[in-house]
């Protein structure tokens, strides 16, 4: 069990360097190069905007009190889409052009939804009245001052 993530590694390293090896084959090394900064490129700037976007969209549920549930599994997976789209080779930019794709977004929202649970720490949306809390309470304080001025007025008199 330990090793899988070793073995994992490994095959993803040889599904890249054999889509390198066949794309290179096919259209040259400089244009394969050019791809691969192209598509790193792209993504990055699909997944600012998209991320921009989705981070206003869940600031705004946030405000009206409601679940941001979908936006977070959405920002998730747009955060590993970017970072399968900055790592260099064919087989990450495909796994991450996935994980734009609305339906797969939705599909991982459904998913993970019974494992995400929000506490907005308020209670009515528009309302600043914090939090109440009932109670009784006495203030010694009074006490404290009726006797300091008894004492006072009697030292005064001597």
């Amino acid at each position: 069990m330990r090793w899988l993530p070793f073995v994992a590694l490994f095959i993803l390293a040889w599904i890249e360097i054999s889509l390198f090896i066949e794309v290179a084959h096919v259209f040259g090394v400089l244009i394969t190069l050019l791809l691969v900064i192209m598509t790193s490129a792209l993504g990055i700037s699909l997944v600012k905007n998209q991320g921009i976007k989705n981070f206003r969209l869940m600031q705004e549920k946030l405000v009206r009190n409601e679940n941001p549930a979908p936006e977070m599994t959405r920002g998730l997976s747009l955060f590993l889409a970017g970072f399968l789209l900055i790592l260099p080779g064919f087989f990450t930019d495909f796994l991450g052009a996935l994980l734009l794709l609305p339906p797969v977004q939705q599909r991982l929202t459904h998913k993970l939804m019974p494992f995400i649970s929000v506490w907005g720490g308020r209670g009515n949306a528009g309302s600043n009245a914090g939090y109440t809390m009932e109670g009784e309470f006495e203030r010694k304080e009074e006490q404290r001052l009726e006797h300091r001025d008894e004492t006072s007025s009697t030292h005064k008199t001597d």
